[in-house]
């Protein structure tokens, strides 16, 4: 670092670019409490892409399930939403993709996906209690 001055002054600007282009890239990130505050305030609509097997085991109040497998087929229906569209999957991955796909400026994707949603103790819908405490379901 200090032989090459000029040579660590290029790595830290290609970083910043390189994360810069990344963060874009992968969509517009929203915390758990920005999304309530958007979804009081703008009528934002909530998408979760996870696969319907998942969505039904516990989900975020108010949103919807379009699997990621049929995002593409509904395209257009989602564009055609004038409100904010959040995208919600397991971890935020995903959805960053699907943000992407969509090509929208008031497109987001929430933080952390679901699991952000849980550990900032948010509440999920559809969960029993011992799911919600994370033990395993019993079956009887």
């Amino acid at each position: 670092m200090g032989n090459h001055p000029f040579l660590f002054g290029i790595l830290v600007v290609l970083m910043v670019l390189f994360f810069a282009i990344e963060n874009k890239r992968s969509g517009k990130k929203i915390s758990a409490n920005t999304l309530g505050m958007m979804v009081n305030s703008q009528n934002a609509q909530l998408i979760d892409i996870r696969p319907n097997k998942k969505f039904t085991t516990g989900y975020i109040q108010g949103s919807r399930n379009i699997p990621f497998t049929e995002l593409k087929d509904r395209l257009p229906e989602i564009r055609a939403i004038e409100q904010p569209v959040i995208i919600i999957c397991d971890m935020g991955v995903q959805a960053g993709a699907a943000v992407q796909m969509i090509g929208k400026d008031n497109v987001y994707r929430l933080d952390g996906g679901v699991n952000g949603w849980k550990s900032s103790g948010m509440p999920l819908v559809g969960l029993n209690k011992d799911q919600a405490k994370g033990k395993p379901k019993m079956s009887k």
